[in-house]
Parts: C-alpha cells; structure tokens; sequence
C-alpha cells in the first residue's frame, strides 16, 4: 500500500471540539430553565427571528404554491422512490408468536415511536431531499407525530423545503434551526409533544446537541463531516472519478473525499485533473479545501488490499468502479451506502434513488448502518408461562440467579415451584417462602 496524495489535516471530530461542547451544554442548559423564552433569544440572535415557530397552515399553503411544478415533480418522484423503499424495509420486519416448549409462548411486536423529530439543514444549500430522508422514513415506520424544523431565511422556510415536508407527511413544521430546535423537540416546546427520537443531518452544534441528548431520546446517528470514497482499478474512468470526489467535496471544507485503486497511472491522472474539475465549481474554495486538506489517494497490490482498505475506513459512501461488481458486494462489510458501477453516483442516493442518506460517519460503519424505519421501531417482546413450565423454568431460573448470586431472583423461581409443585422434593435449595396474607 503506497499513498499517492496525503491529508494535510486529519477531518476534525465536530463533536470532540471542546468550544462547541460547551457553547451547546450552555444552550441546552439555558432552555430547560426558561424554556420558551430561552428559545425566543436564540432565534432572535442566530436567525434574526421574532415570528410564529409553528408553521400556521395558511403559510405552508402560500409557500407550497410558490414552488414551480416541476421542482414539485422532482420532489415527488425522490418522495415515491423512499418511501417505497422504506416501506419494503416495513415489511421485512414481522411479528411473530412461538412456542418454544410446551406452556410457554413467546412473542414479538413491532410498534412505532409516539413521536419523532426531523431536523432539515438550512444553511449554505436548501435540503428538500433530506427532509424527505427523514420524514418519509419516519411515516412509512408508522410514527403517528412527525414534527419536521428547518431554520428560516428570511421570513420563512425554503418554500421547496416545505414542500417536502409536506408531500412526506410532516404533522407539524417548526421554523427554527440550530441547538434550540433540537431541544425545542426534545423537550416538546410549542407543540406539546417530546420527540422520542430526534433524527437528520446538521452542523457540528446541531450533532453536539443531538449527542448530549442522547439517552433522554434516541438519535439516528453520531454524525461527523460527509465523508466518500472511490474505489477504482484501471477500468475506471479517471474523469468519472475526479467528478464524483469533486461533487462530493463540496459538502464543506472539512469533508474528506478519498480514492482506493490498484492503478498507479489511474490514480496520479485523478490527481493531477481534480484541480482542473474543481476550478470549473462555482463553490471551488470549499472543494479546493476539502481536497487539499482530506482527500486522500491510496495505491494497493490487488482488489483484496482495497477491500480491505474501506473496510478499515468505514466511509459513508463508498462508489465501486472496477471489474466484478458482484464480488465487491458480497466482500465489502463496512459502509454507509454502496454505489456499485460508473452508473451509480452519491447524488442518486443522496437525491432519489430511494436508500436513505442519513448515514454514519468517523468509522461508525463498522457497527451501525444509516436511517432506516427500524430506528423508528421498537422490538417488543412478550413472555407467558403456564404453572407446569415453571417446574422446567423456574428450577433453571433459580440455579442460574444463585449462581450469579442473585437471591432475590432466585426466590421469585422458588416461590413458584413451591406454589405450584408443594409435594416435589427439590434436589437443590429452594427457598420456603412464609405467606403473609392471610
């Protein structure tokens, strides 16, 4: 493994910053002990608001009817593409009932969140499609209340925004952005409802707020700087590449773009036309930045150390562009999302092509994949023994818990089987509960 271009900085933790760690505890802090009033001062200062928070039904209708109709179109065909796709997500999670000896069932339900907050970005670029990440995912999981915030410019939400938010099935839109919208949800402030599940995409105040809220509501992801990788042998077009790297280096100056390949020539021709790509960008100084400062260019001996190589880097988006597509599929382990072929761009699935692109980052590939309608799902399970099982049950439950040396465990096990089975002999220590009520 050689590397051809080097990082100039590593991509910094935004949640590790220990400026914004403390910007966002005093933010958070302050409005649990003002509430509504604290959120009023930060909308003032950081988005010159002083309106209503809750999108009034009259507004979103007057916004949504600004839109031209082939940006709703657009809209619409990226809504039914994800929606489609998180309903078949839906319905390959199944309830079930077994019984798994005789007298004891056991049993499995799936049941939506009462409530999920969905933070759209608003800030350099209009995030229509992450509204539809979020929300279209959050509805078609069954969620009764979705409750969708983007910060407004100007004097409203983007009006493509809304739009979105619409078509996917938002119940309530928030304007408002940044910390305080995140706790805004979480504490059910104007709308009466706590978020359970707080999810979308943000700045680093935005993540840093979401991550110490965690555990007091769920989130979808501990997320960093977008990050995207190329993989590439010497069937690969250098031009399609230095395109895709591009395109996605202008999420921002800290967002790495990175390129696994086997080909020495592939790899120093993506080098050297990059700049050339990135000159054409009407954003070039973000792109120049994010190249310059994170991208990487990495030269293996054979398709296995690339591989391998992702793998270990656990990138968000990974595109394969190399022979043998099927065995990249079944070999790679470690991603956010795959894009398999030239044909197969970022864009699509961070568009429309129906997988959702809220996904991890900083290597959290490795033990988690991205949005999904399971985050908005919970796993339940039921348990129902009948008397005769517990002479089976109870006996092994009581052992177990002594041996952990969990005595009250035990003697709820042992009061059964002496309730249930008062003549047995035991051939090990059960405890002789006294009764009390009578």
């Amino acid at each position: 493994m050689e590397m051809l271009k080097r990082a100039e900085r590593e991509a910094e933790v935004q949640t590790d910053d220990e400026r914004i760690q403390h910007v966002v505890k005093e933010i958070l802090a302050k409005i649990r002990r003002e509430g509504t009033s604290a959120v009023e001062q930060y909308a003032k200062q950081f988005d010159n608001w002083q309106g209503d928070f809750v999108l009034s039904d009259e507004k979103r209708a007057a916004l949504i009817a600004s839109v031209p109709q082939r940006v709703k179109d657009d809209i619409d065909f990226a809504h039914r593409q994800v929606r489609r796709f998180a309903e078949a997500q839906r319905a390959s999670l199944t309830e079930f009932e077994i019984q798994s000896e005789n007298g004891v069932q056991l049993s499995q339900r799936v049941i939506p969140v009462d409530c999920a907050g969905c933070y759209i970005p608003g800030g350099r670029y209009a995030h229509a499609a992450s509204a539809i990440m979020s929300v279209a995912t959050a509805k078609a999981a069954g969620v009764p209340t979705v409750i969708a915030c983007s910060p407004p410019r100007g004097d409203s939400i983007n009006a493509a925004v809304v739009y979105a938010m619409d078509v996917a099935g938002a119940d309530i839109i928030l304007e408002m952005g940044g910390v305080h919208a995140i706790a805004t949800m979480a504490f059910g402030l104007y709308t009466g409802q706590s978020a359970d599940i707080l999810v979308g995409p943000g700045n680093a105040y935005v993540a840093e707020a979401k991550r110490l809220l965690f555990g007091e509501v769920g989130i979808d992801v501990f997320a960093g700087p977008t990050e995207s990788a190329v993989i590439a042998d010497e069937t690969a077009d250098p031009m399609t590449i230095a395109v895709d790297l591009v395109s996605q280096a202008e999420h921002g100056p800290n967002s790495p773009v990175w390129l696994f390949t086997t080909s020495r020539e592939l790899g120093e021709k993506v080098i050297e036309i990059i700049p050339s790509v990135i000159a054409d960008m009407p954003n070039a100084d973000v792109c120049e930045a994010a190249w310059r400062d994170h991208g990487v260019v990495i030269l293996c001996d054979d398709r296995e150390e690339m591989a391998k190589v992702s793998d270990e880097w656990a990138c968000e988006h990974v595109q394969v562009q190399a022979a043998d597509l099927p065995w990249w599929k079944t070999r790679l382990r470690n991603y956010g999302s795959l894009f398999l072929g030239e044909g197969s761009t970022v864009t699509h699935g961070d568009k429309c092509a129906g997988t959702n692109h809220i996904l991890p980052t900083k290597k959290a590939a490795r033990y988690s994949g991205g949005l999904n309608v399971q985050k908005f799902l919970k796993i339940l399970t039921t348990q129902e023994l009948s008397a005769d099982a517990n002479m089976t049950f109870s006996t092994a439950g009581s052992r177990i818990s002594r041996t952990e040396g969990m005595e009250g465990h035990a003697r709820a096990c042992d009061w059964r089987l002496t309730k249930y089975f008062p003549d047995t002999e035991w051939d090990f220590d059960v405890y002789q509960q006294a009764r009390y009520d009578s």
